[in-house]
């Protein structure tokens, strides 16, 4: 399991997205971890808006700031290399740098040299650390729920995230289990799944939720999607090794193409759940959906709340916006789930 130790405040770079989804790693750690959160520093032209300070790397600094975080989620995990630049400047200013990109910092020689020249670190989130091991599929005490969605960027990590903190709330022993690399700079601790070697990615995730007591609950962050055309092996392995108890599918109300897969629609809620649950019961026969997600951000306030009757009604399960109306019910639910 990968740790990782990162010096506060954070400068949180947005580079040029032109939207929170490009940001999303930013939008994530600011959103959960605002306090630990100086500025933002966006380049020229950028339209993604955190509503943080906005710092240049050596106002950021001056200010206190101590890690300067790339907050960008391209597809590729590339860093452009016109940034350098801009990452030496704020390794010069006194910051050590963070990245979830699958590019590594520590394989960019310029970036190397600088941070030998200045002291700072260079702190690439995204490389799996400890031995790799395959899946066993052997029952392991303790309780497990796993987000799973329709797609990318639905909402898996915050629904998870909303799930971990309403149960501490509620004085229920639970543990996040981050899978991400915007989950792992949010909690510290996690397992980058996407990049693993993929037979391993079950084992890797088996010892990222542990054997644990019976009343204890891991709240493991989902990836992909199952049908999705890229990215479905990662769910797969993930779900295999999650062994979970319990699913919640996330789901972005009225998306109907795959993001950034120009062709491939959405699939539906149905074909969603029933997949995951037959996949699921390979490792975990008594598999149950506990839950539905939706992300309901493109809809008005009276139309979210409709859908969201409307899906309840059709599954016959706690359905939620995790922003909107929060996700007590799913919490409610937790022991009296049911099949779809």
């Amino acid at each position: 399991m990968n740790k990782i130790e990162l010096k506060t405040p954070y400068l949180v770079f947005l580079g040029d997205a032109n939207d929170l989804l490009m940001a999303k790693v930013a939008k994530g750690v600011a959103h959960w971890r605002p306090e630990k959160c100086l500025a933002q520093f966006r380049l020229p032209g950028a339209k993604a808006d955190l509503g943080l300070a906005e710092m240049s790397p050596r106002e950021a600094a001056a200010c206190g700031a101590k890690t300067f975080i790339l907050g960008l989620a391209p597809v590729g995990g590339t860093l452009p290399m016109a940034w350098l630049d801009i990452l030496i400047d704020a390794m010069e200013a006194g910051m050590d740098i963070a990245s979830g990109l699958h590019m590594r910092l520590n394989d960019i020689p310029e970036l190397v040299a600088a941070a030998e020249r200045t002291g700072q670190k260079l702190i690439d989130v995204r490389v799996p650390q400890g031995p790799m091991v395959c899946g066993t599929g052997l029952p392991r005490g303790g309780k497990r729920l796993l987000s799973v969605g329709t797609d990318c960027c639905v909402g898996k990590m915050f629904t998870t995230l909303a799930i971990h903190r309403e149960l501490e709330q509620r004085g229920v022993a639970a543990t996040f289990r981050a899978t991400g690399q915007t989950g792992i700079l949010i909690e510290g601790s996690g397992v980058p799944v996407d990049a693993v070697v993929s037979d391993f990615i079950s084992g890797m995730v088996e010892n990222l939720s542990p054997d644990n007591a019976p009343e204890h609950w891991d709240i493991i962050e989902g990836q992909g999607s199952l049908l999705h055309p890229a990215y479905a092996g990662v769910s797969l392995g993930l779900l295999h090794g999650a062994q979970a108890d319990v699913i919640i599918v996330c789901h972005e109300a009225g998306r109907t193409q795959m993001d950034e897969m120009p062709g491939f629609s959405v699939p539906d809620l149905q074909t969603t759940i029933d997949i995951n649950l037959t996949m699921g019961r390979v490792t975990n026969p008594n598999i149950r959906l506990g839950g539905i997600a939706l992300n309901t951000v493109n809809l008005t306030q009276e139309a979210a709340l409709a859908e969201i009757a409307r899906v309840e009604k059709q599954f016959g399960v706690p359905v939620v916006d995790p922003v909107r109306t929060g996700v007590a019910k799913i919490v409610d639910g937790l022991t009296e789930v049911c099949y779809a």
